[in-house]
């Protein structure tokens, strides 16, 4: 496809502003140029990318999709302009975060606040990564600390500093049967919905075992974003029983009138680690991880945990 930048900046001014006239103004070209710029790209895509609503310029099918490829492309080029100006100047005082199998961060304010105690003038980004993968975004220099749990063929090229465990457990309504009782089994589970994050898709390859025992059989799973609050509001309105980990969905069960369930007679518990290269690190970055690991080492209080 013969998409260039020029393009994109086209596609987001004309997005922003309503009408062609207005873009060109922004992007400091003339009106007729500007629309000839439009039709040769909508020529070569082989649709219309925007619909005429009254004197406005909207966006329609086709155009929505693109202006979200166009806000991920130049973000990311706005980004990593942006790094490589603080690498030149000497001021690269980043530290890339990333939280495997969560988007749920209560317990991140207090290290944030604590690091910017001692490191005022740094900058902390929450970070995604794709596939929900840290460990190669650790190794391709794309984050500077993961909190991670699930093994990866190459853990052994990063540090590892063990913080807590924890379980994953079912997320049901407070007034669920399940609720009542102290543990599930893979036999509960046969014939049952489930809510689960977008990385169990079955459809993936390779795909992620379910967290469930694997003797279960449950009847449908819906997938759904790494966004842990939609997960949750799902389980609370019977729309499936959730499967996650303990230290994630117990800040809920007040909140959201849900209950927690072991899987399982015995917990079975793993491990999270906080994930960094190896070799030497900028002071601010010890100073995150020292923060960090502060914060979440030793046991969890929850529901659930030990």
């Amino acid at each position: 496809m013969d998409v260039d930048l020029r393009d994109l900046e086209l596609l987001t001014a004309t997005a922003d502003a309503g009408s062609l006239t207005a873009a060109a103004e922004r992007l400091f070209v003339s009106q007729p140029a500007l629309s000839q710029r439009l039709s040769r790209l909508e020529d070569r895509l082989g649709m219309r990318l925007f619909d005429r609503v009254g004197r406005r310029l909207v966006p329609n099918t086709a155009g929505r999709r693109m202006l979200v490829a166009a806000h991920h492309i130049l973000g990311e080029l706005e980004s990593a302009t942006r790094d490589l100006r603080e690498l030149r100047d000497g001021r690269d005082r980043r530290v890339r975060f990333t939280a495997q199998c969560s988007t749920t961060f209560q317990w991140l304010p207090p290290v944030l606040r604590a690091f910017r105690e001692r490191e005022p003038d740094a900058e902390v980004r929450i970070e995604t990564v794709a596939d929900d993968e840290p460990i190669p975004a650790l190794l391709a220099d794309l984050v500077d600390v993961a909190l991670v749990t699930k093994p990866d063929a190459q853990m052994d090229r990063v540090e590892l500093t063990p913080l807590f465990e924890d379980e994953m457990v079912a997320v049901v309504p407070a007034g669920h049967p399940w609720a009542a009782r102290k543990h599930v089994t893979a036999a509960d589970f046969n014939g049952v919905d489930l809510v689960l994050y977008d990385v169990y898709d079955q459809n993936r390859i390779p795909s992620i075992p379910l967290p469930i025992p694997p003797q279960a059989r449950p009847a449908r799973i819906t997938t759904m974003p790494l966004v842990t609050d939609l997960v949750i509001e799902m389980a609370a309105g019977g729309q499936g029983i959730a499967v996650l980990p303990n230290w994630v969905a117990a800040p809920y069960t007040a909140s959201h009138g849900v209950a927690l369930v072991r899987i399982g007679s015995r917990a079975a518990t793993r491990t999270w680690y906080c994930a960094t290269r190896p070799g030497p690190r900028p002071p601010h970055l010890d100073v995150f991880v020292e923060e960090l690991t502060a914060r979440l080492t030793g046991p969890l209080t929850g529901p659930l945990a030990a």
